[in-house]
């Protein structure tokens, strides 16, 4: 539900880079789901790597919008230099007030530009911050959930095993023993060649 939520938001700001990266975050989360529900450790152990990803994901997100190590958060790299869009909240945060203007020196327009934002409660950047921080927070618990989750799946198939649940042969050790009797006894009721009960008597 946060990784949709999020989802809107950079979908309303065209930050197509966490688009991309939102869409197979909640790829990879059904198939987690779906490995838990359906008991396929393989699923849960791909979903547990990805979570590695994407914390360190979120973390340059974090680094982008506080502007570490030469990164700025007014630069294209979210839109892959297709727009010159920001996000969502710089223009829609808690107490935003935008201030149009026309725009000067081109006739026959009637387009207008933004001039400023003020009144914003909280700047747009430490939201983002705020959402990146909660999505590191829910992987790293979903990380430690999903370690629980294959080490249980694993114990159980142990077990199972242990009791011969993985068998691959059951029902042949079973009708072994049965097949050999049977054919133990016709065996023994069939008369070999050459001889005769008559002979028997008479002998």
């Amino acid at each position: 539900l946060a990784a949709l939520e999020r989802q809107v938001f950079d979908f309303l700001g065209y930050q197509w880079a966490p688009i991309l990266a939102n869409f197979l975050h909640i790829i990879i989360v059904i198939l987690g789901l779906f490995g838990t529900i359906q008991y396929r450790p393989r699923y849960i152990v791909v979903y547990a790597i990805w979570t590695a990803v994407w914390v360190t994901w979120n973390i340059f997100i974090i680094c982008f919008y506080l502007e570490v190590g030469g990164l700025s958060k007014d630069s294209e790299l979210l839109t892959f230099n297709i727009s010159r869009h920001q996000s969502w909240w710089s223009e829609n945060g808690p107490g935003c007030v935008r201030k149009e203007a026309s725009m000067s020196g081109i006739k026959g327009l009637d387009s207008h530009s933004y001039i400023s934002v003020i009144g914003c409660a909280l700047e747009y950047r430490y939201i983002e911050v705020m959402h990146s921080s909660f999505q590191i927070l829910i992987a790293l618990v979903g990380f430690v959930y999903a370690c629980y989750v294959v080490s249980v799946f694993t114990e159980e198939e142990d077990s199972f095993d242990f009791i011969g649940g993985f068998d691959p042969f059951p029902l042949y050790h079973v009708n072994e023993k049965p097949t050999n009797l049977l054919f133990k006894q016709t065996y023994l009721l069939i008369p070999p060649a050459g001889f005769s009960g008559m002979e028997g008597k008479n002998k």
